[in-house]
């Protein structure tokens, strides 16, 4: 329990285990090898791509039909057929997603505001905490009691709080808010999308690479295993289980990223990305110091392609040449 100018902030139950701190460092190593290189800003292509994966696996546990190609054309504003329920549970989810970096972790005004826009159309009241109680059923067996929905608002103000003022580690606060919003199940509908949702905004704000980690693939392809730990956390009483499982669904998710990015990078990638810095002046030395592996040649090709690329022009010659992002 935390004391905090008057407000009493009760600690969701977990233990942090020899097995967490292995991961949570784990992920910490290779957050810092990728923000050691240039792949802490992905290229246009595999932003949307990645946004693209994450949208179809969230949407995906949650039954939904739409294939990547479907909802790449959504994205791109082309028709799509398909049944009226899943387009527009994919329409809502790009909205969301489009606008990621303008939700709050922290504030539950924020999250509601995503839950508004997420259930659009497919709720009454989209984006206002449950006024009945609800059970979950799996193969006609209740798997879960939801608490009774007048403790929902206390119970998802101090998991706020918790947010706020408890002193963890981003990594374990979101595993813990994701397995405790399913737990607490404050929505009609909608829930499982807004625990994977709300987690990557959370560690967006510590870690801004998870913008770009579609985590939610890994759990698509074993749902079962999902599930499973869920259920195991509510007999247990405490979300330790879910913590490690979850843990381990990120550590897996950035090693992708990493064997990702040890592939042949073009001039292109390497353009898309350097003209991501917010330089607006700069050397082939300068181009140089953030691609490190690359001749003096293959960067001189670079910046003649960047030029007819118009991301640039150059003024001087030779030693003295300067480019300026256009």
């Amino acid at each position: 329990m935390i004391l905090s100018n008057d407000t009493i902030v009760q600690k969701p139950p977990y233990e942090i285990t020899s097995e967490i701190l292995k991961l949570t460092s784990e992920i910490s190593e290779k957050i810092g090898a990728i923000n050691s290189n240039y792949i802490n800003k992905p290229t246009t292509v595999l932003r949307k791509q990645n946004k693209i994966k994450t949208i179809h696996a969230s949407l995906k546990i949650e039954g939904n039909t739409l294939s990547e190609t479907q909802i790449t054309a959504l994205l791109e504003n082309k028709t799509v057929v398909g049944p009226k329920k899943d387009v527009l549970e994919v329409l809502n989810a790009i909205s969301v997603y489009n606008t990621l970096g303008n939700y709050k972790p922290h504030s539950e005004a924020s999250f509601l505001k995503a839950h508004k826009t997420l259930m659009h159309g497919l709720l009454s009241k989209p984006g206002t905490y449950r006024t009945e109680s609800v059970g979950i059923a799996k193969n006609d067996t209740v798997t879960h009691i939801a608490p009774p929905y007048k403790n929902v608002p206390f119970l998802m103000k101090n998991l706020f709080d918790y947010l706020k003022e408890y002193e963890e580690i981003a990594l374990i606060k979101s595993c813990v808010f994701h397995y405790e919003l399913e737990f607490i199940h404050p929505f009609t509908d909608g829930n499982g999308r807004m625990g994977r949702l709300w987690q990557t905004v959370i560690l967006m704000t510590a870690y801004p690479i998870f913008e770009y980690i579609p985590f939610e693939i890994s759990i698509s392809k074993n749902q079962d295993d999902y599930y499973k730990v869920l259920g195991d956390c509510d007999k247990l009483g405490n979300s330790t289980k879910f913590i490690v499982y979850m843990l381990s669904i990120i550590n897996r998710s950035i090693d992708d990223l990493l064997n990702f990015s040890n592939r042949t990078f073009t001039a292109t990638d390497r353009l898309e990305h350097f003209i991501t810095l917010d330089k607006t002046t700069f050397s082939r030395k300068d181009y140089m110091t953030v691609f490190k592996d690359i001749s003096t040649a293959t960067a001189s090709r670079d910046l003649k392609k960047g030029i007819e690329m118009n991301l640039f022009y150059k003024t001087g010659e030779k030693s003295k040449t300067i480019y300026i992002v256009s």
